[in-house]
């Protein structure tokens, strides 16, 4: 690990509890026969053996490889895949999808003023949904005239994400509001990479670990960039890893890091950034999840050039593969 001493666990605030409506999020629809068979053809992970009760992340990938959208994937009904995916990128993308749909049976559509996404944490939450707070990590559910997601827990904080109409949200309004910042820190210290449009094009799904979160299959049939996913899973290519770290000042998704034995070039890049649990003032502390080379992991790290804030390295909440057992 880094030559800066791992630090244990961020203490989360018992009050990061209650609901908030999720701006940075968008959704988009796939209706029809085929929608199901369509997105399998253009994901990493498999569509049509998608159950109704569950949710899966996955990526969309260019002929290289390299992740242009993130998303969290559930199937309401036979005939709708709904893809939750960061804001920035969801105009591109759908316009994107669209032109591969040829005479594919699926309409391809954005949420827009017509749903809603909110994040649910905290105890406040699981006593407000009560039995259907208790379903499996990944599962998903009607609920409240809308689908509820059981996304996984970090740091015993339980988290869900709700998606429906406006007019169907109005029981969040009696749960505490939860701040931004808060809800950002958890997604952050999560380890679930989710590619906005500063990151765009820029990671092969490995090297964010989005494998050991399940976005990827590798026994399901082609989708673009499929030959360089496989390939760095069976060769043994995987060179860069995500890492969670916290740093003194400000971070931002895009921003460079670099390693004290080689401060010529960047090693690694953010992916996510969020202020800590703990920062006080403004900027004060942030917590950031980074790709990272592995040769790096063992150097000091920096934020931003050489001479950058240091990041001290926090533990992931999964477990990650020893560089021999990535072939």
């Amino acid at each position: 690990m880094n030559a800066t001493a791992p630090l244990t666990p961020l203490h989360i605030d018992s009050s990061w509890q209650g609901a908030l409506p999720l701006s940075d999020l968008a959704l988009i629809r796939a209706e029809g026969p085929d929608a199901a068979a369509f997105l399998h053809g253009q994901l990493s992970q498999d569509v049509t053996h998608l159950g109704p009760g569950e949710a899966r992340l996955a990526a969309y990938c260019s002929a290289k490889g390299r992740m242009q959208a993130s998303a969290l994937m559930l199937r309401p009904t036979d005939e709708q895949v709904w893809l939750v995916t960061d804001a920035s990128i969801q105009p591109g993308w759908l316009k994107r999808l669209k032109m591969f749909v040829l005479r594919s049976k699926v309409q391809l559509s954005g949420g827009d003023e017509t749903t809603q996404l909110w994040g649910l944490a905290g105890q406040a939450a699981l006593q407000a949904l009560g039995d259907a707070g208790q379903g499996a990590v990944w599962s998903s559910q009607p609920h409240a005239s809308g689908q509820l997601v059981r996304l996984p827990d970090v740091q015993h904080v339980p988290r869900w994400l709700w998606i429906g109409a406006p007019e169907a949200a109005a029981w969040l309004g009696a749960l505490p509001s939860l701040p931004a910042t808060a809800w950002s820190c958890l997604e952050v210290l999560s380890g679930i990479a989710r590619i906005t449009q500063a990151t765009f094009d820029q990671f092969v799904p490995q090297m964010v670990n989005f494998e050991l979160v399940g976005g990827v299959n590798f026994q399901k049939g082609c989708y673009p960039g499929q030959e360089i996913v496989a390939r760095s899973q069976y060769r043994g290519t995987v060179k860069r890893r995500a890492f969670l770290a916290q740093v003194d000042g400000p971070a931002r998704a895009a921003q460079e890091v670099f390693a004290a034995g080689d401060p010529g070039q960047p090693a690694g890049m953010v992916i996510l950034a969020a202020p800590a649990p703990d920062a006080g003032a403004a900027g004060a502390q942030h917590v950031v999840l980074l790709e990272l080379k592995l040769a790096a992991a063992t150097e000091q790290v920096t934020l931003g050039a050489p001479d950058g804030p240091v990041l001290r390295f926090l533990p992931l909440p999964y477990d990650m593969p020893s560089p021999d057992s990535d072939a």
